[in-house]
């Protein structure tokens, strides 16, 4: 499944307003299970945060989470990188039209991106399995964060992850250089990196997985089968959904012995 044209349709979608654009990151904090978990990790930083904070978040994507921490304290000083230009475009274009100033997006390659001792936590949100060159990124962010800063991390496990169950299937997600990470390899490329602690856990556990189905592949592949499905979608979210909501709060609530998705911490 080639996903980025998708998400480019989307983006045109809501890019044609604030508003929507705004109502987008909405519903993809309420439909994303990986953003369930980032937000509660984000919320447990807080409680000892410092008091100026600065952030990178490493492969911004659409920005929904440099919104989220932006909303989170007007003081603190964000700096978003992707790799994708027409992403950093829209993405600053929307912060200055609601005056976000305290949040910047700049084109970058995290594989040679570096800013040292700069930020008190960085974010790398689904963005690991799409850079074959993992250990150099880890590098890169641990120079870059300030002493005691915190690495927040969110990827596809080994365990199943891009919804590959065996070793002749393919990732479901096709730009993915690998399917997964196994929990103790990336706690071991991190500490190789220069990390100090590792802390790692699974997501998308057994309420996960049903969830990430529903509200996640079958309207991917609905949408990837034909635009007409943008209709039909509000329809079917309507009776989705609600189950949704309902597994991914015991999926943030548990602890699972195994997931396809792993939430990493790493400190400095």
């Amino acid at each position: 499944m080639h996903y980025d044209p998708i998400k480019r349709t989307l983006g045109n979608v809501f890019n044609r307003s604030p508003f929507l654009r705004k109502v987008f990151y909405n519903l993809l904090d309420l439909l994303l299970l990986r953003s369930w978990h980032i937000h509660k990790e984000i919320k447990s930083w807080l409680k000892t945060a410092p008091a100026n904070v600065s952030v990178l978040d490493a492969g911004a994507g659409y920005g929904q989470y440099s919104y989220y921490l932006s909303n989170k304290n007007p003081d603190w000083k964000i700096l978003a990188v992707d790799v994708k230009q027409e992403q950093v475009e829209d993405c600053n274009k929307f912060f200055q039209a609601i005056s976000r100033t305290n949040v910047k997006f700049e084109m970058a390659d995290l594989t040679k991106f570096r800013n040292e001792n700069s930020y008190d936590l960085a974010l790398s949100v689904d963005v690991m399995e799409h850079i074959l060159e993992d250990v150099e990124v880890f590098k890169n962010i641990y120079a870059s964060l300030k002493p005691g800063g915190m690495l927040l991390i969110s990827t596809p496990s080994d365990q199943g992850g891009s919804d590959v169950q065996g070793d002749g299937e393919t990732s479901f997600i096709e730009e993915h250089v690998r399917d997964g990470y196994n929990i103790k390899d990336i706690e071991v490329k991190l500490k190789s990196a220069g990390f100090s602690k590792v802390d790692a856990r699974y997501s998308y556990g057994t309420p996960g997985k049903i969830s990430w189905r529903l509200s996640m592949k079958y309207p991917i592949l609905m949408l990837g089968a034909s635009k007409l499905f943008f209709i039909i979608l509000p329809f079917y979210y309507l009776i989705a959904y609600p189950v949704s909501f309902v597994l991914n709060y015991f999926d943030t609530a548990m602890t699972h012995k195994t997931g396809t998705g792993l939430i990493v911490k790493a400190w400095k």
